[in-house]
């Protein structure tokens, strides 16, 4: 599968401190990966999710980021935390300091240690270990989509999600960037989770079966809470 990202991530093994506006308390952690839009962050103490976060992210002295963030995803391997980030709010400086801290610091690791194809840029793939900002998580919903060409109504399983996007098997095939409305339906509560976005990608499976890929309008954390925790 193709994967659509606007954001080249640098692969790290940096060592950093984590601090949150809310807590006085800063912790080490470990950088796994950054961009633009958010990071890839290893440390022992546990994050609040479902919640926007203020950060304060030291990389190196004359490196610190302020953002207000989304945990987007979160793994725990060999007891120790793993954690996704999305930076919601940053400003243009915090960018400009990410940008100089890689050029400064980072520069031979930029060079060799960019994802495997050589472009910077992560491809999906179905067999790769893939750590996403946005992490996809395997799901079975049944849906209903609007249909912006023909003003129906069709039936769709979504088969993953992540905070920006879906995957979902339809039997009808739709036009890329095709704007579609969407009603996710909530096994536990029986009420429908809402949202909006654009066809990205699809391939037929056989018949009348196609696998589209959807781009979400914009990240939604607190609808893939509620979906996971259907």
């Amino acid at each position: 599968m193709q994967e659509y990202r606007r954001y080249i991530r640098y692969r790290l093994q940096h060592q950093g401190r984590l601090k949150l506006e809310q807590d006085c308390r800063e912790w080490p952690c470990q950088v796994k990966d950054i961009s633009y839009k958010g990071a890839r962050i290893v440390l022992n103490a546990k994050l609040p999710e479902d919640t926007a976060l203020r950060i304060n992210l030291r990389l190196h002295d004359d490196c610190v980021i302020d953002a207000e963030v989304w945990v987007a995803w979160h793994k725990v391997v060999n007891g120790v935390n793993h954690y996704g980030v999305y930076f919601d709010k940053i400003r243009d400086v915090d960018k400009d300091k990410i940008y100089s801290f890689l050029n400064k610091y980072c520069h031979n690791e930029m060079k060799g240690k960019w994802w495997p194809d050589g472009t910077g840029i992560e491809k999906g793939g179905g067999d790769m270990n893939d750590h996403r900002i946005f992490e996809r998580f395997p799901v079975d919903i049944a849906a209903r989509y609007l249909n912006p060409d023909t003003g129906k109504e069709g039936l769709a399983k979504i088969y993953d999600v992540s905070a920006k996007g879906l995957g979902l098997a339809a039997s009808e095939q739709l036009r890329l960037n095709a704007a579609l409305e969407i009603w996710l339906e909530m096994k536990n509560k029986g009420e429908s989770l809402y949202t909006r976005g654009k066809v990205v990608w699809g391939k037929p499976e056989g018949g009348n079966n196609y696998r589209l890929g959807v781009e979400l309008e914009k990240a939604d954390l607190m609808g893939i809470s509620r979906v996971l925790r259907s």
